[in-house]
């Protein structure tokens, strides 16, 4: 054993910054959002309520819809309000290791007339120590919805 470790002691501290390398990005989670127009234009959104939701999550969505300024409610599709602008879907994962906790988040934004999807979003953590759920919906979100106003283009930015 001795001459294992004399022969291969130059390898531990790059084997050893490799596993902690590894346990930092095990941690780590991943958003992804993408839109193909601008969402503020879209005024009212509704968000459809899945049967199998017993954590309330659509009323987190609305919570923070309406935080960024938008007209949002939720419920089955089959109670579409009239002059809805979006639709917006989603799905949840959740892991339980002593607590619950959500592992995935997936959030889909199509029109509400012609279904044509408008934006995707994604949350996944695959660790125990995931973000409170509201907080991973609205870094889900905020990307999204939070639209800034295009920059105006002065003659001399041109250049």
């Amino acid at each position: 054993m001795r001459i294992f470790f004399a022969q291969h002691r130059h390898r531990f501290p790059s084997l050893l910054a490799l596993a902690c390398g590894l346990t930092f990005l095990a941690g780590c989670a991943s958003i992804e959002t993408r839109k193909v127009v601008d969402l503020t234009r879209f005024k009212k959104i509704y968000v459809e309520h899945r049967l199998t939701d017993d954590r309330r999550v659509d009323e987190m969505i609305v919570q923070e819809l309406t935080r960024l300024g938008y007209q949002a409610s939720h419920g089955p599709l089959t109670m579409l309000p009239d002059h809805t602008d979006a639709v917006l879907t989603y799905e949840d994962r959740w892991e339980w290791d002593f607590k619950t906790y959500l592992i995935e988040f997936n959030v889909t934004v199509r029109t509400a007339r012609t279904n044509k999807k408008l934006a995707d979003g994604r949350y996944y953590q695959p660790t125990p120590n995931s973000k409170p759920p509201p907080e991973v919906v609205s870094r889900v979100l905020t990307p999204l919805f939070a639209g800034k106003p295009p920059a105006e283009t002065s003659p001399s930015a041109i250049r």
